[in-house]
């Protein structure tokens, strides 16, 4: 398909204003998509659906810095269908998936009907995931298949005892309930919001946590044994305090920093329990490993919860949902239809 039908395209477009930035539902041009993809982007794609994650929240409120050049399309996300290639790899009519890779931060994104990326950028959709489906995972799944598969790749296995989740309600927290959940393990969630419980609950957690007994710095280098590995979405204080209680030999894998980017901690749980801290990046996760993590999550993912924790809502809404990812008062995953 040719692109002189992109006047009229909807996206949500942000500017910077003299008040700060102001994200608004508009229109771009050919020429616009041209501009705000990579200068070497070879696949044009009509977009289905995109998902809201915590950096789009920082995207569209100017927090964290993250977008550098204005009007910008965020959206780190989206899947949709290939309408354009010179990517001798897809050909029109091709269902894919995009994220990372700066999209929605450097480049525009996924809150636009159609795309400009890199044909190097796509994942063929898994036969056993809808567009809608693979939005719900997004970033935030693919975040949280990574941290489960190096957990597995330093030795954990359901009987080795308990598994921490942080910031359990979340995106890429749920997502990891779910997961492990599904897996076998015995999965301890941590949250700050007591009305979680019974949804925390239902995505197979065994046990709950105030997000309190994790908030103080730990008082010895080593606390009681405890976890025998955790997918910390949180860092800051409550990664020490994870460290000061894995179990010898334990892992937690460290995807995100809500709690602060600070870690202040010391070599003892390494040298002492020989505990392993696995850092966790899906930007720029390699293609084989990306694929690898995708085809995982169609097969383990329980579709049905999925479906359980995840919110359509339109290109319309996306600021305001945006807002209430920052707030902390998104639970699960939210899509968005940009058809809608």
């Amino acid at each position: 398909m040719a692109l002189a039908p992109l006047a009229g395209c909807a996206a949500v477009i942000v500017a910077r204003g003299d008040s700060g930035l102001a994200p608004r539902l508009g229109e771009i041009k050919a020429a616009d998509l041209r501009a705000g993809g990579p200068p070497d982007a070879d696949v044009t794609l009509r977009v289905l659906y995109s998902t809201m994650n915590y950096k789009d929240g920082l995207a569209l409120t100017g927090l964290g810095e993250i977008v550098k050049r204005f009007p910008h399309v965020p959206g780190v996300d989206l899947a949709g269908v290939v309408e354009e290639s010179a990517d001798k790899r897809w050909k029109p009519g091709d269902m894919v998936i995009a994220g990372g890779f700066r999209m929605g931060e450097l480049y525009w994104g996924g809150f636009s009907q159609r795309a400009r990326v890199k044909g190097s950028w796509l994942v063929p959709l898994p036969p056993k995931l809808s567009p809608l489906r693979a939005m719900a995972i997004g970033t935030a799944g693919l975040t949280s298949m990574l941290a489960v598969m190096a957990l597995e790749d330093h030795g954990l296995r359901p009987s080795s005892g308990e598994i921490l989740v942080t910031g359990a309600a979340g995106g890429v927290g749920s997502v990891a309930v779910a997961l492990l959940a599904s897996l076998g393990f015995k999965v301890s969630a941590a949250t700050g919001r007591e009305e979680t419980r019974p949804y925390l609950k239902r995505l197979g957690a065994a046990a709950i946590i105030p997000r309190g007994e994790l908030a103080a710095r730990p008082e010895k280098p080593l606390l009681p044994a405890r976890f025998a590995g955790a997918v910390d979405t949180v860092g800051g204080v409550v990664l020490a305090n994870i460290l000061s209680r894995l179990q010898y030999g334990g892992s937690v894998a460290a995807t995100g920093l809500v709690g602060g980017r600070d870690l202040v901690t010391t070599v003892i749980p390494f040298l002492l329990r020989g505990v392993n801290l696995l850092g966790i990046e899906a930007t720029n996760c390699a293609m084989p490993r990306r694929i690898a993590a995708w085809e995982r999550l169609a097969r383990d993912l329980p579709m049905k919860l999925l479906d359980e924790i995840t919110t359509v809502a339109p290109l319309a809404q996306v600021p305001e949902i945006g807002r209430r990812i920052l707030e902390g008062k998104v639970r699960g995953r939210a899509v968005i239809d940009v058809n809608a």
